[in-house]
């Protein structure tokens, strides 16, 4: 056998040599190779979850997800999304994320649906304007007051008296899987305390009616109307007196009180 064949044999088992360690080295790397670390396990829904409903561990499952994508309120493990009320519609495969769910503390779920600055309260109103019964919770309403001008006439006049009011139950069902109109006569709505005084006020004066907002329309003009001045009246057993009110358009006013020939004028704040 010539040294040339010789010489070509060595280098053919090196080569062979060669290549079954990388091989062997490339095989046990992948065997024995940690997590991606650019993954991250991430809880998205495996149905629909609709609005007011308590989330169940059969509808979430776990995923992995490259980090960048995963936003910072994302839950990492079932059971820390269990037991809590959706406070918007979670759609399947939906990221499941702790600004769309509240803490159920107790009670009815409606009360956690419920910010914490808010109240919720139920008023009978007439039929909704202009929407025939499309009226779902989580929709935003404008609420219009009707009052008789003058008793004993058929004159009345309307207005806006608050705006942008989110809808949390309509009569009893805070779900939003309805798709037939419904004529309805109580409904739930998120405001604050101050909104919710006028609210009860204006119950009271008069007929409530709704009217249906485009959820992308968040612009409020209602103005706030400023608190009448007070009226003094004022007697005598000698004379009688005429009492005038004069308001002053900033929550004041004046009171002029005339006797005879004169009058005086009495500031109040």
């Amino acid at each position: 056998m010539s040294s040339r064949t010789l010489t070509l044999i060595g280098v053919s088992l090196a080569m062979g040599l060669g290549a079954a360690w990388m091989a062997d080295s490339w095989l046990s790397a992948r065997l024995n190779a940690s997590p991606d670390d650019h993954l991250r396990s991430v809880v998205v829904a495996t149905v629909e979850i609709p609005f007011g409903q308590m989330v169940e561990a059969q509808q979430l499952t776990t995923v992995r997800m490259p980090m960048d994508t995963i936003p910072d309120d994302a839950f990492d493990a079932s059971e820390k999304a269990v037991g809590k009320i959706a406070t918007f519609d979670i759609l399947r495969g939906d990221i499941v994320r702790g600004a769309r769910l509240s803490e159920h503390l107790g009670g009815s779920t409606l009360a956690s649906l419920i910010a914490p600055d808010k109240r919720a309260i139920s008023v009978r109103v007439d039929d909704v304007v202009g929407v025939g019964g499309f009226l779902l919770p989580g929709n935003r309403v404008d609420v219009l007051a009707t009052k008789t001008t003058n008793a004993g006439s058929n004159s009345a006049s309307s207005r806006t008296i608050l705006e942008n009011l989110r809808v949390l139950a309509v009569d009893q069902t805070a779900g939003t899987d309805k798709t037939q109109p419904v004529v309805v006569r109580a409904v739930t709505l998120e405001m604050s305390a101050a909104e919710a005084e006028t609210l009860v006020t204006a119950q009271t004066e008069g007929k409530l009616q709704l009217a249906l907002r485009n959820p992308l329309n968040l612009e409020k003009k209602t103005a706030a109307v400023a608190p009448a001045a007070p009226v003094m009246a004022v007697a005598t057993a000698t004379e009688p007196k005429r009492v005038v009110l004069r308001s002053s358009g900033e929550g004041g006013g004046a009171i002029t009180v005339i006797r005879g020939t004169e009058a005086n004028v009495i500031k109040i704040r």
